[in-house]
Formats: structure tokens, sequence, C-alpha cells
């Protein structure tokens, strides 16, 4: 744990001086596992949750979090297999998962909250809307086609559109990602935010430090492509959840114009009865490191619009 403490530390004390915010880490056993989760903002706001994607955390939010602190109690939830979190062997279908992460948000005592979530975290919080819908405020899920729904179940081969889609089928083969990439996780995830990123430079050393260390550590390659192994049974499940049922919730689709999915509201709008559509500028796949204020923005005039 002396890695996350040192780049947590360092960036906390960075974030304090200007303003004065503080990140607390915290770990919490729900229903056998234990999740690693950070918040910041004062205790008694209007609570927003956030879940990452692939290869990151929570980590992926901290400059989003800085900007929505001033208003809002924000927490960030490593996934299951994700970050600090445990990696359970089994149960990453991200209908299992939200069911895990909502033991969590039920033992944070919430109250009514509004969820955002980007690239693997939307896979998860597509189902969690669905299961849970009565206990969310908002939903906006950010540059991520959605298993079953919104994700095609042939993806593109040609090689102008390959590159953004190409680790989906790579990842989910049994063994060969692992005996490929030990020993060579760096610059497989630096391929991944040199070329998803609009401006590479937002990943920075500490960055990089970081993902690396969780990508590195005891069970968490095996978990993070778990997602991907499990992506057919998750689409069947996401499948069966929208036969006759839209969400009623709003729901903000929240793209990028050198993104992954550009009009990720016209693409939710026929599985979502209140979608709204909204375009990050000068940013790719992702958008909390790239454009942390613009998204901070975002989410906030969407989520509550009346807080200044």
């Amino acid at each position: 744990m002396s890695g996350v403490r040192t780049i947590s530390t360092a960036f906390e004390e960075a974030c304090m001086n200007s303003r004065a915010l503080h990140f607390s880490h915290h770990f919490k056993r729900a229903n056998g596992l234990r999740f690693h989760y950070v918040e910041c903002g004062p205790h008694d706001a209007p609570a927003i949750v956030l879940l990452a994607g692939f290869p990151q955390s929570w980590f992926a939010w901290r400059h989003v979090m800085a900007h929505l602190a001033r208003s809002f109690r924000v927490v960030a939830i490593d996934l299951p297999g994700q970050g600090d979190t445990d990696k359970p062997l089994s149960g990453y279908d991200t209908q299992t998962v939200a069911h895990r992460v909502h033991d969590l948000v039920v033992e944070l005592d919430l109250g009514e909250y509004c969820l955002a979530a980007h690239d693997v975290g939307a896979w998860v919080a597509f189902p969690y809307a669905h299961l849970f819908e009565t206990q969310i405020r908002a939903l906006a899920l950010l540059d991520s086609g959605i298993p079953g729904v919104t994700l095609p179940a042939s993806l593109p081969s040609s090689s102008d559109h390959s590159w953004k889609t190409w680790h989906f089928s790579f990842h989910a083969l049994p063994d060969l990602p692992e005996i490929l990439l030990e020993g060579r996780e760096r610059p497989y995830l630096e391929w991944f935010f040199r070329e998803k990123s609009a401006d590479p430079a937002c990943h920075d050393t500490t960055a990089l430090d970081e993902y690396l260390r969780i990508f590195t550590a005891p069970g968490a390659m095996r978990a993070g492509l778990a997602y991907y192994r499990a992506l057919a049974l998750s689409a069947d499940q996401n499948r069966r959840l929208t036969e006759g049922h839209r969400l009623a919730l709003p729901v903000l689709g929240l793209g990028a114009d050198q993104g992954s999915i550009k009009d990720m509201g016209g693409s939710l709008a026929p599985f979502c009865s209140n979608a709204h559509a909204e375009t990050i500028a000068s940013c790719g796949h992702f958008q909390p490191e790239e454009q942390p204020e613009a998204v901070a923005d975002a989410l906030q005039r969407f989520f509550y619009p009346s807080v200044a």
C-alpha cells in the first residue's frame, strides 16, 4: 500500500494548497468483499458516486473530484478487481458487479445520489441503474458502448476503426493476454493512454506509475481482463433488462469529439425515456483526465443545476 499512499499524499498536498481539499481513503467490507473508495467534499452535501474504467481506478477522477468537492460529497469507488478493491476469482459479469457495488453504497448510507461512470464503469452503471433506479437521482455515462445495448455484437475490423476496439477480443482470450503482457505492462498501458487521448500529456509519470502499480498487483491483470471475458454474459443480461423497459431517470450521455462514441446521448436514447446529450471538445476517450473541468461542469449542470 505504500505506493498509493505516496502518490495520493502528494496529490492531496497539491490540492490542499490550491483548494483546501482533502482526499480521504477508506476500506469497507460489503457482503464479504473489501472495497477501496476515496471521498472528498462536505459530508452533508448532495452525493455523487463515480466509477472508473479499464485500465484505471478512482485515480482517474481525481481532477474532476477537485472541482466537484466544492459543493458535493464525492465518492469514487474502485470496482471489484480494480485499484485497491478485492479481486475475487469470479463474478465479473456487470450485473453481479452492480449488485456488489450496491452492497457498498448501502453501507455508505448516502441517501439519494447521482451516479457517473466511464468506460467499464459505465458497463456496470447501466444495469445498476436498471436494478436500483429509484435510489438514483440521475445517471451520466461517459464514452462507452454498453454490452448488449449500444456496443455492436460484431466489432469493426478495418484498420481505421479497429484500433479503438481490437482489445475487446484480445482481452477475452483465455491465457494469451497474460502470456504476452507479463513484463510488458507499462508499454501496454502507455499505448492506451497515448493512442486514445487527444493530448497524451494529460497522463504524466505520476499517473502512469499509479496505473502500473494497480495493473501489476497480484490478481489485477486477471481481474481487469475478466470484465471482457464476461462480456457475452453481461450483454445477455442487459438485453433482458431492457426488454419492455426504458430507464425513466434522467440520463446524460457524455461523449467526446475524439473519443470512442461522439454521440453518447443519441446512442442511449432508444433505451432511456429522459436521455440528454453533450460532447466534450478537444477530448479523447479519457475524459475525466483530459478535460476534467469541462466534465465536472457538465456533471454539475446536469445533476444539480440549482447548485452554484
